[in-house]
């Protein structure tokens, strides 16, 4: 069993940057590929990031690459997101999920809410 909590989120102008974390519970955090995914007021939940367990291996939706940058510390048992230039467009209730990349997540966090003001 894995449990996450999100972290970071908050009000910032656009062109601004954030930093949002989650710290997991449990002994296998190490064993899983983690995600972040966001969800705006009346849309479907989008992928934003995903690393695998090693953190060898970092994926990105065309439309966030080169601004969001996901990263693990296996000792802290903690994912980033490292979100640069953000726009009005990204602000959304960010989630962290835990499992296999290709597989369904199998463990998800309650979420962070990222408003980016104009």
């Amino acid at each position: 069993q894995v449990q996450l909590v999100e972290s970071g989120g908050g009000l910032v102008q656009a062109g601004g940057s954030l930093k949002l974390s989650c710290e997991a519970s449990g002994r296998t955090f190490d064993m899983h590929d983690m995600g972040w995914f966001r969800q705006a007021p009346g849309k479907e939940r989008e992928f934003v990031a995903s690393i695998t367990w090693t953190g060898g291996n970092t994926y990105y939706p065309a439309f966030v690459k080169g601004r969001f940058t996901i990263s693990r510390d296996n000792a802290k048992n903690t994912v980033y997101l490292q979100m640069n230039s953000l726009n009005v467009e990204d602000t959304a209730v960010y989630y962290c999920a835990a499992g296999s990349i290709g597989s369904p997540w199998r463990y998800w966090g309650q979420g962070t809410q990222v408003t980016v003001s104009s």
